[in-house]
């Protein structure tokens, strides 16, 4: 068989005229989108239309903007990547995600939408924890908005970086050029468009993305058999066995609770759970659900035939370089125009991604820190205009974390894979919010209090997780007892524990709170 190391070398050093037409046609209608929705509603527009669409969105455009801003570009590199090197033993954060997916559409999207309504129409994830326990105090709002802030700028950031090493790959473009060139679009579509144009892009970039990981490996396969060959290389010895060791020992129980772990993110990821509220109807919610699970599970699924198919079909060839596995096969498989719509499916999932965060971290600042804290009398559209200045803002400091582990020589490269910003954000929303979320929504018994401790210890928790046992500076592990598990878990776990006892040890909520909460039980359906 041909070198194919030496041919994707040679495909990926030079730009062809077909992708770049490919790219220029993507960027123009996803610029197209944003500038649609500003002359559309730059009339009418103001806090609630702008950060969460009015409450109007259909079941078909939630659900795919919901699947799209969660399945950022490590679905189509991180994760195809990490089970091209390692084999099925990855294959758990593909389960731990669609168990984790299912039951937040099931058990948290339809009583979130719900609760939010009846709660003083909180547009927010902050707000509604606020008009949870009827509040007047900015205290949870202030503390959510801080690690809004601070881990959408890691989260933004690995889309950044997806998009420089894609641009650099694909066209030898120096990668801090592309995260450039990434990060004025992204600011330019949001600053423009919005939560309606966010929700667009991600409908559009959902079925691109889709279409991708459908097609791309099916092709694959096809011509393997055709060829009756494997490509040169290794094969690793436990590639195909769901134990990372081959064995039934810590490791890899770790790994299987690892993965599984995952799907605990789901249930604080502010900008996949926003997507919930905006829904308009509870029809449309009922829509929403099927599609959102059944476009999720066809991912998951595609992405993992990706890393398999792409061992079997690339071989070796891409081993320095896994996360451009899904790249190397469709440039492969595909004509030249139709490789670069394919390929655009990437900086797609990067985007869609990156665009949820930063309308997400901006609305949680303008309305839960600006409105409550700076200027309570601040009119709807001064407070968008804040929103658009804090986009600017969070989207320039993303970009430099990604600098920071960018180059050949990083200046900390814990920063410099896209797994391991995607995956320290994960843990920390999920971590943060996720217990706070289900405790709100199904115990009666959860305080202020409660609510405020469970968000802090769950962060903190995460956080020293990571840094101790998990975190790299300098090509060294900072590892001072390595139990090769995901901080999500012992932060998740951390605080459930902390909302439950300190609500416990603490006042009851009042009667107008726990009435509230039986209210919203008692309602089954409101549209």
């Amino acid at each position: 068989m041909k070198n194919l190391s030496n041919f994707i070398a040679a495909n990926t050093s030079s730009t062809t005229t077909g992708e770049i037409i490919a790219f220029v046609l993507y960027f123009v209608i996803v610029l197209g989108i944003g500038i649609f929705f500003f002359i559309k509603d730059k009339n009418n527009i103001g806090e609630k239309t702008f950060f969460l669409g009015g409450r109007k969105m259909g079941g078909f455009v939630a659900a795919l903007s919901a699947g799209a801003s969660d399945m950022s570009a490590w679905v189509l590199m991180g994760l195809p990547g990490a089970i091209y090197i390692a084999g099925y033993s990855q294959v758990w954060i593909s389960i731990g995600l669609l168990i984790g997916t299912i039951l937040a559409w099931c058990f948290v999207a339809p009583k979130l939408r719900r609760y939010s309504i009846m709660a003083n129409d909180s547009i927010t994830i902050p707000q509604f924890f606020t008009n949870r326990f009827l509040s007047k105090s900015p205290l949870l709002q202030v503390i959510c908005a801080v690690i809004f802030v601070i881990v959408y700028c890691v989260y933004g950031a690995s889309s950044i970086s997806a998009c420089g090493t894609l641009l650099n790959t694909l066209f030898g473009l120096d990668p801090r050029i592309g995260m450039s060139i990434a990060t004025v679009i992204i600011i330019i579509y949001v600053f423009l468009g919005g939560f309606k144009a966010v929700c667009w892009t991600d409908f559009f970039q959902g079925l691109l993305m889709l279409a991708a990981l459908l097609i791309t490996p099916i092709i694959a396969v096809s011509l393997l058999n055709a060829n009756g060959a494997v490509a040169a290389g290794t094969i690793p010895g436990n590639f195909y066995n769901f134990l990372a060791t081959g064995k039934f020992d810590w490791i890899s129980i770790s790994t299987i609770l690892t993965g599984l772990g995952w799907g605990l993110g789901y249930f604080g990821m502010p900008h996949i759970i926003v997507r919930y509220i905006s829904i308009k109807s509870e029809p449309e919610m009922k829509k929403s659900r099927l599609i959102g699970i059944g476009w999720t599970a066809l991912i998951l699924v595609f992405a993992t035939v990706v890393g398999i198919v792409g061992r079997q079909y690339l071989g070796d060839s891409v081993t320095g370089a896994s996360n451009t596995v899904f790249v190397a096969m469709a440039r492969k498989v595909f004509p030249i125009f139709l490789g670069g719509v394919i390929i655009s499916a990437i900086v797609a999932a990067s985007m869609s991604t990156a665009d949820s965060q930063l309308l997400a971290a901006s609305s949680a600042f303008s309305s839960d820190v600006y409105k409550t804290v700076i200027d309570k009398k601040a009119s709807d559209k001064k407070i968008m205009w804040v929103g658009r200045i804090v986009i600017v803002v969070i989207s320039l400091l993303a970009f430099g974390i990604a600098m920071l582990g960018s180059g050949d020589k990083p200046i900390v490269p814990a920063f410099s894979t896209i797994m391991s910003l995607v995956s320290a954000a994960w843990a920390a929303f999920g971590a943060a919010f996720g217990p706070v979320v289900i405790l709100s929504l199904y115990w009666r018994r959860l305080n202020f209090k409660g609510a405020v401790a469970s968000i802090i210890v769950g962060f903190v928790v995460d956080i020293l997780w990571m840094i101790l046992f998990n975190f790299e500076y300098y090509g060294q592990t900072s590892v001072i007892f390595n139990t090769n598990l995901y901080e999500i878990i012992p932060g998740f776990i951390a605080s459930l524990v902390a909302g439950i006892l300190v609500s416990i040890f603490t006042k009851a909520p009042d009667t107008e709170v726990t009435d509230l909460f039986d209210k919203v039980k008692e309602t089954k359906e409101l549209n």
